[in-house]
């Protein structure tokens, strides 16, 4: 029953996130998912009680900010997608940090050389906002947020929901001679554990998300919670149709028009300098 019960608000709030408008409905959904997580939480306690504590404080914040925002929609009667897709972001992460913790994977910050990430490592990040060819604009900031913990075995180093920030260091429209419109995408930083680092990564493929239609069969065969988050909060089918990324972090259409990424595409992207994560 709790299995089906996750699903259920994890699949409504993927559902409203994808609408125009948030509603008291989708403040709901993020209620309920916050909810959920006390049991991952209450598990984590057995295995390291600081921690727990640590993300319990964290899940108060962020019942505080649901607050803040139905307020928020009653006064202005608009909240943002942003808003929304930010409480989103921080809940998943309390969830997995959570569960790690469960495990017996440490989520607090390691120490000395265990705490830096090679060049090369590749990471998978969730757009938090739409990049387009057709509108973009040199130095547009970008924001994307870790899919799933990266971790050395006894350490989560980065967790998921950490923040990469870049920016569209080149735009290209398409032309009358048929030139393909093409974005390039450089990330500068990361925040980890509300500490920021300077980092370079570049984009090596785009992703398409694995959708509604995938998560329902998982749910179907009876996966268990950790699969179902997976599904709806890291799954992805494959390299996005229509586009192609070259070297650089060049993100290109293969057809002579511009170029689009909805937020909610997951970009693989490369660190090309090490990561001394805090």
């Amino acid at each position: 029953m709790f299995r089906l019960a996750l699903a259920t608000t994890l699949l409504a709030l993927t559902v409203s996130i994808a609408a125009q408008d948030v509603t008291s409905a989708d403040l709901q959904a993020l209620q309920n998912a916050a909810a959920t997580v006390t049991s991952d939480i209450t598990q984590a306690r057995g295995r390291d009680a600081a921690q727990a504590s640590d993300l319990d404080r964290e899940l108060g914040e962020v019942r505080d900010d649901i607050a803040y925002l139905r307020g928020k929609l009653r006064r202005e009667g608009k909240v943002s997608q942003a808003e929304l897709a930010d409480v989103r972001s921080r809940i998943d992460r309390i969830r997995t940090r959570a569960q790690s913790v469960a495990r017996g994977i440490s989520t607090s910050a390691p120490a000395g050389g265990d705490r830096e990430l090679p060049v090369g490592t590749e990471i998978d990040v969730r757009l938090q906002n739409t990049i387009s060819s057709a509108n973009a604009q040199v130095e547009d900031r970008v924001e994307a947020t870790t899919v799933l913990n990266v971790d050395n075995q006894d350490h989560v180093l980065v967790p998921a929901g950490s923040v990469f920030r870049g920016t569209v260091t080149a735009v290209n429209r398409p032309g009358r001679l048929d030139r393909k419109g093409s974005v390039t995408v450089v990330f500068e930083q990361v925040t980890v554990r509300n500490q920021t680092t300077k980092v370079r990564a570049t984009v090596l493929q785009a992703l398409e998300s694995e959708g509604l239609k995938g998560d329902t069969a998982k749910i179907g065969a009876g996966a268990g919670v950790g699969a179902i988050i997976g599904g709806i909060l890291g799954g992805f089918k494959g390299v996005l149709t229509g586009i192609l990324v070259g070297g650089g972090g060049v993100i290109a259409a293969t057809e002579g028009q511009d170029v689009t990424l909805p937020a909610g595409t997951i970009l693989r992207v490369r660190l090309d300098t090490p990561l001394i994560v805090p």
